[in-house]
């Protein structure tokens, strides 16, 4: 009987589809093809624009290959010695911040999805006006100004380690994925809510942990607006304001040059800023396929449930 049935599911599932589901799953498999292309074009176009001869690029020669390689643009790019410095700093910057971000948003966020806590309905309404009420640039500068902060390392890990909405995902996944039968259980074994978040909590929250990081990870390395407002320190600045000075350099020597000269270091500013894209991101886009698994889960349990 078993067997007869195993036979009468294989038939099933192998009928044909009908035509119209056949035209419905040719158009979502076009739609997924060209929203990949989509995504996947433009830094494919990036890459080779970097190793391409940027008279082909602009002359609209350079599609999916290089017409001829070059490596001018990483060259110069890498003989620049505040590059070095600038990618020290930025890899520092983004894992220490990283690390003060978990340590702050997941524990608010799992004393939040307690019911327990007492305020929790106030306490959330705190953390949520922040995020459409902001006391704006000025304020926020004497802030730090006041605190001590210019200048210095911790300005770009410290003051903006707190984030309502990471505290939000982080409740929504507390509460929707650990079981509050595991709490009773850990009661009963005499564990304290120290230990239970420790050592029960944290090792269930992979996703979640992978999720806050990584979003963590990608706004700190990414950051310079932050930078150029707080550090003048040039040894303490990141990757991407120290990318963004030399292109500006470079424009400014543009102005200044003529002739022959001229052409040649707008060749190289042009090569130089596509290289600048590839050199300042893949770190991150390495880093992205190591997480990913995590970073689906925890978006989709963030999302759905409540």
């Amino acid at each position: 009987m078993e067997l007869s049935m195993k036979n009468k599911f294989t038939k099933k599932s192998r009928m044909k589809k009908s035509w119209k589901d056949r035209i419905f799953d040719m158009a979502v498999y076009g739609i997924a093809i060209v929203m990949i292309l989509m995504i996947v074009y433009p830094l494919w176009f990036i890459i080779i624009a970097s190793f391409s001869n940027p008279a082909d690029v602009s002359n609209g020669k350079v599609w999916f290959w290089p017409q001829e390689w070059k490596l001018d643009g990483y060259m110069e790019l890498m003989k620049q010695d505040i590059i070095w410095r600038g990618y020290l700093n930025t890899i520092i910057y983004t894992v220490v911040g990283t690390i003060i971000a978990l340590f702050v948003n997941i524990p608010a966020g799992y004393a939040l999805s307690r019911q327990e806590l007492f305020g929790r309905k106030w306490i959330s309404i705190f953390y949520i006006i922040p995020m459409f009420v902001s006391g704006g640039l000025i304020p926020t500068y004497l802030v730090i100004k006041n605190f001590g902060l210019l200048d210095t390392f911790w300005v770009l890990v410290l003051p903006f380690a707190v984030s309502a909405f990471n505290i939000i995902i982080a409740r929504t996944f507390f509460k929707s994925s650990i079981p509050e039968t595991l709490w009773e259980a850990a009661q009963i074994d005499g564990c304290g809510t120290f230990r239970y978040f420790l050592t029960m909590v944290l090792p269930l929250s992979k996703a979640i942990l992978a999720v806050i990081g990584l979003w963590t990870a990608v706004g700190i390395w990414n950051s310079w607006f932050d930078a150029m407002i707080y550090i003048s320190n040039e040894n303490l600045q990141p990757l991407q304001l120290v990318l963004r000075r030399i292109l500006i350099s470079n424009e400014s020597l543009l102005g200044t040059a003529s002739g022959e000269l001229a052409s040649e270091l707008r060749r190289l500013s042009e090569m130089m800023k596509y290289a600048a894209i590839v050199v300042s991101t893949l770190p991150i886009m390495c880093l992205y396929p190591f997480l990913q698994k995590y970073f689906n889960q925890g978006v989709m349990v963030g999302s759905i449930k409540e």
